[in-house]
């Protein structure tokens, strides 16, 4: 059975007519229409409604914190939509390091290292870890984004390193759904650019 919520005319439909399904989502403000399949489902559809069911179970995990919620809820609000649906999304949305920015780096305390990382709605967390070329740590420490959620990231090193090591240097990115991203770079200390 049909059902219409009114608010001035008409605000959404739920239900079916004919071969059409209405879903009416009262708290995003829409109604989604689409069309009754009469087909078995393909195996790609199969995996696609199974990876769609896991990240639905995990967006519910994570709803279940206050904290996290209220962030979803946040989220939700900006874009009309709703928390299960952006935690959902953040879920399925893997996060990525697009590049690292050592131009500023010379192996001095203080020098600035920038990293940009892209999620759809941003990190939760970046960290920058330097180490000798055969693994030996060096430092390793929080980077901390210039503007929220824009992905531009900034690191200011703690320890010195002699020109001309080679050092190995790795981003670790995680977002809100507990996804990560890596990248490395095997720079030469002091080696032009």
């Amino acid at each position: 059975m049909t059902k219409v919520r009114f608010h001035g005319p008409v605000a959404g439909f739920s239900g079916a007519m004919g071969e059409m399904v209405f879903a009416d989502n009262e708290e995003a403000g829409r109604t989604v229409v689409y069309m009754k399949k009469h087909y078995p489902p393909s195996e790609a559809q199969l995996a696609q409604q199974a990876r769609l069911a896991e990240a639905a179970y995990h967006a519910s995990e994570m709803l279940s914190d206050p904290e996290t919620s209220a962030f979803y809820a946040q989220i939700a609000k900006e874009r009309k939509s709703t928390a299960q649906a952006v935690a959902i999304a953040d879920t399925l949305n893997l996060p990525s390091v697009e590049s690292i920015d050592l131009s500023k780096y010379k192996g001095q305390v203080g020098d600035v290292i920038e990293i940009q990382a892209v999620d759809d709605i941003g990190l939760a967390d970046l960290e920058v870890i330097i180490s000798t070329h055969d693994g030996s740590p060096i430092e390793r420490g929080k980077a901390v984004e210039k503007v929220a959620r824009s992905g531009r990231w900034m690191y200011t090193t703690t320890a010195p390193v002699e020109a001309g090591s080679e050092i190995y240097i790795e981003v670790v990115g995680i977002d809100h759904a507990k996804n990560e991203t890596k990248m490395a770079e095997n720079p030469t200390v002091g080696a032009a650019d």
